[in-house]
This record gives C-alpha cells, structure tokens and sequence, in this order.
C-alpha cells in the first residue's frame, strides 16, 4: 500500500537497512508495511499514494519509508521491529494478517504509534482502522446483477475473513434484489496479490458461464483475464483501475487513505493521537465509487449512482432486513439493519448463496 522512500525488499531492509531514517529530531518519520507491491495498481498502489499525500502534505516536516511485498507472518514483525529501531514515530501496518505481528511489535516500543489496517486488536499505542468496502459491494451488485446475461456472476475470493464475506453478502443481495435468477459462483485465490493465481481463477468463473466479475484480491489480472475473453465486465478493486474502461472494468471501488494518513500523522506531531478504532465508508469519502462507464446503460447507471447517494447521506443500509442466512433462519427482520458488531464478525453467508464458507 505505499512509500516512495522504497525499501525493495524485507531483506534489504534488514541486512542493508537501505532508507533507514536519517537522524533528525525535527522530522516526524512514518513508516508503511505493504502486502504487495506499490505496482499492484490496487490495494498496496492506493496506500502508498496515501503515503504520497502525507510528503505533500507535510514537506520536510516528515519523512516517509515502506516496506512492499512483505508477508503475513514473522517477516512482518521483523520488518516493523526495524523500523521502530530505525526511528519511526508512527508505523502503518496494512493487511489484515499483520495484525498479530503489529500488537507483538507495539508492545516492545511503547513510544511508537502503530495504525493497523482491517484488524480489531488495539492497545494504548495501536489503533485500528478500515473501511466499510461493503458500501461499495452493494454497488458493485446492483450493476452487475443488471449487466449479466448469463445471470451467473463470479466472484474472487482473497481469505473467508469477515471483511471478505461481507462483500460477497452484500453484493449478492442488491444483484439479487434487481435480478431474483442471479446466481453467484466463488473461487477462493488464498492471496491477495498473486496475478497468476487470480487470472486463474477468473478463467475458471469465466468457463463456469460467469459474464460479470467481481474480485477481492488486488492485481489487474483478472481485468486481463477478461479483456482476453470478451464480453466480460469487471470492477476494479481498492482502484480505479481505468485502463480496463469502458470495458471489461464499468466501476471500481476506490480505496482513499489519504486523508486518515494525514490527520494520524498531524495528531503525532500535534502530541494528540490516541488509539481508536475507525471504521468509514462512502460518507466520509474512504470508500469511493469510480465512474461507471458508458458500457452501463443510462438507466442502469442513475439508479447505481442514486444507491451510493443513499448510503453515502445515511439514509439506506445495504444490510437491511427482511434477510435471512443461508440455513433459512431469520437474520434481519423488516426494516431491521445490521449492527456493526454482527458485521465485524460476519461468519455466515445470506440466504441464496450457494456452498459452504471454507474454514
């Protein structure tokens, strides 16, 4: 997700220190983690714009330095340690599998701010923080269920963690709701950035009759995959993702951190941070919708941009009841919304959606 003070590798980083901060009690010095790399034109390309935004922001009064392609496990916490060692004031650590690295690190450097992304272990140093993706799932299949011809929609799955299922339930449900013979088909890619391994999975939708994907993981390659096999739509995912419009890619949902990497950053040179938990969608403008193209019919698009408008001014919830869960029970009863403990947690899938969510 970001930096231009690049770091390469972890083990440049650990065996070189290569773009270790520079000695400076002047300079508020932030440090990034990323899963993938800067150059996946998804989730790690919009965190390190966002990184791009605070050296803009603050001039010379920060310094930045990422770390990209770094795995979810003990080269994560080995990387973080470095930094903090290195000097950082505050560190973002941004998947969701850095989340047990980020509390071990936080509680050897007390000093140290660390923001973790999608996770929801916090300390007095560690806030949380994401993004209600759902929001724009909801979009998402309000326009596919509506472009598919085949009514069968495909879906790429990263990891079945809570944030993933959400967005499979939501997009479900609103394709569902304009599209009663929709049917969805899931792969589960067990990464979030493999382009082989998402291209693949793509290929596999596209031969079981998918003619709309949707992907959770974070390269353009199932957009690639797509545009090789014609009259396939796509949605971009964390980006924009543009090159693939107007077709396959029609939206996108876009990932903006932007302006919470700046505030964070002030609050640390302001000696007012403190640890939260945030969690915003399209209002606020963490979540954004990326133009839908003229591959969308008139109609089609000024009802999808009237959704967002919704449940950007609060008035709509893409999990409003009646809905049921997958076994039939009642979840959600008329005119009934989720609550955000229920949906942080989401382990079950709604009603109409077929399989079994894997462990």
């Amino acid at each position: 997700m970001k930096r231009r003070t690049l770091l390469a590798t972890t083990a440049a980083l650990l065996a070189l220190g290569t773009g270790a901060f520079a000695q400076s009690d002047d300079v508020t010095k932030v440090g990034f983690v990323y899963v993938g790399p800067v150059g996946d034109g998804g989730w790690t390309y919009e965190h390190d714009q966002a990184r791009q935004a605070v050296e803009a922001e603050f001039g010379d009064a920060v310094e930045t330095v990422f770390v990209e392609s770094v795995p979810e496990g003990p080269d994560a916490e080995r990387v973080m340690t470095q930094m903090a060692l290195d000097g950082a004031d505050l560190i973002f650590t941004t998947s969701f599998g850095y989340m047990d690295p980020t509390v071990n690190v936080a509680a050897k450097f007390p000093d140290v701010k660390f923001e973790h992304a999608t996770g929801f272990k916090r300390a007095d140093n560690l806030s949380t923080y994401s993004a209600r993706f759902y929001e724009g799932r909801a979009v998402q299949g309000h326009i596919a269920g509506q472009l598919t011809e085949s009514n069968i929609v495909g879906y790429i799955g990263s990891y079945p963690i809570p944030e993933v299922i959400r967005g499979i339930n939501s997009a479900y449900l609103h394709a569902k709701e304009v599209n009663p013979d929709i049917e969805f088909k899931i792969v589960w890619a067990y990464t979030w950035f493999d382009p082989a391994k998402e291209a693949e999975a793509a290929s596999v939708l596209i031969e079981q009759g998918a003619d709309v994907i949707l992907q959770h993981t974070d390269s353009t390659a199932p957009q690639a995959a797509a545009q090789a096999a014609g009259n396939v739509y796509t949605f971009g995912q964390a980006s924009d993702m543009a090159e693939y419009g107007p077709m396959p890619r029609v939206s996108s949902i876009i990932d903006d951190w932007a302006p919470y990497y700046i505030a964070r950053t002030q609050a640390v040179m302001d000696g007012t941070w403190e640890s939260t938990d945030t969690w915003d969608g399209i209002g606020p403008g963490m979540v954004g919708i990326g133009e839908i193209s003229d591959a969308v019919p008139a109609e089609v698009k000024a009802s999808a941009e009237a959704l967002r408008d919704s449940i950007a001014e609060g008035s709509y919830h893409p999990f409003t009841g009646p809905i049921n869960k997958q076994d039939g029970s009642v979840w959600l009863a008329e005119g009934e919304t989720a609550d955000d403990g229920t949906l942080l947690g989401m382990n079950f899938y709604v009603e109409g959606l077929e399989g079994d969510i894997p462990e």
